[in-house]
């Protein structure tokens, strides 16, 4: 079963008018990522406990006559066609089930090529307001099966805050913890395709088992989930970015409860044990960058922790 997503709102920031929605699509991490194997249709059979964190992306919907669906991107210079999954989604969900359209106005903090899934954020977003907006009434199953054709990880913007998800990523179950974890998030100016990385990838002879991170996941317990922290992605993005391993061993260097790479990368994060130690690693981070190293960019974010009823502050 897929929860139901919890941040829609409407809001007076954002203008909106009746036939508005404005809806917030945060970030992800990966606390754990294996490749068990590659499938015949060329994806790969994937475990990976993903988190979202509160690092946002806004999308504005409205809603149209006459079919047509329109994108509009800030920053400009964004795809706004079929390429951008945002309008993939919407085009997927419309399909025959309804005549009207939409105009579509996103809004991107998330870094690009960082493993962080702000597409696949952005995508959900748009799927769950659009069903909203358009009075569609889809189940919570129909709405998986619209985000599965859309991309991979897009499902799991379904079920937030966290999940362990496998197939190609598309298989979602929910997860939860007593908690949030604070963290530090750096994004190098450098960013990784992910179709290079999977390229790259050496598929392990034993996959790791993804246990321990669960378990401390559910337990809230920062030290034990640093401990477990891994992403088999990681020694490939490297090969390919190498300020991405520059910048892991930094940040490692500080102490944290655990570091890693999230998703395909370039983005590296530290999983802190509260929001003073996050504060003192980002802080140490940036005094001691080396005048070669190109500079990240560095932000505090928390992983998302709520009840079906929450919006994002």
């Amino acid at each position: 079963m897929v929860a139901p997503f919890p941040i829609l709102c409407r809001t007076p920031q954002f203008p909106a008018g009746r036939d508005s929605l404005v809806v917030a699509a945060p970030a992800k991490l990966n606390l754990f990522l294996e490749i068990r194997g590659k499938r015949a249709d060329g994806y790969h059979d994937l475990e990976t406990l993903m988190v979202a964190v509160d690092l946002f992306d806004t999308l504005e919907l409205t809603a149209r006559t006459g079919g047509v669906i329109e994108l509009e991107c800030d920053p400009p210079g964004l795809p706004t066609g079929p390429e951008n999954l945002v309008y993939k989604a919407a085009e997927k969900l419309r399909g025959s089930r309804t005549d009207l359209g939409a105009s579509m106005r996103l809004t991107k903090r998330i870094p690009t090529q960082a493993g962080l899934a702000g597409g696949s954020s952005d995508a959900a977003a748009a799927i769950l307001g659009l069903n909203q907006l358009w009075q569609l009434n889809l189940a919570p199953s129909e709405l998986a099966a619209v985000a599965a054709e859309v991309g991979s990880d897009v499902a799991f913007f379904l079920s937030l805050p966290a999940a362990w998800c496998t197939g190609r990523g598309e298989l979602v179950s929910p997860e939860s913890s007593p908690r949030s974890f604070d963290v530090v998030l750096v994004c190098p100016p450098v960013g990784v395709a992910t179709a290079a990385v999977y390229r790259s990838l050496s598929l392990p002879a034993s996959p790791v088992d993804g246990s321990a991170a669960r378990n401390a996941f559910r337990a809230g317990d920062p030290d034990a989930l640093g401990a477990a922290l891994f992403n088999r992605l990681q020694p490939a993005a490297i090969h390919l970015a190498p300020v991405v391993e520059t910048v892991y061993r930094r940040l490692a260097g500080l102490n944290p409860a655990g570091c890693l790479m999230s998703g395909s990368g370039s983005a590296v994060f530290a999983l802190c044990r509260d929001s003073n130690e996050a504060h003192r690693v980002a802080n140490a981070f940036r005094a001691t960058r080396p005048p070669a190293e190109p500079e990240s960019r560095v932000v505090v974010v928390r992983t998302l922790h709520f009840n079906s009823a929450a919006t994002p502050a």
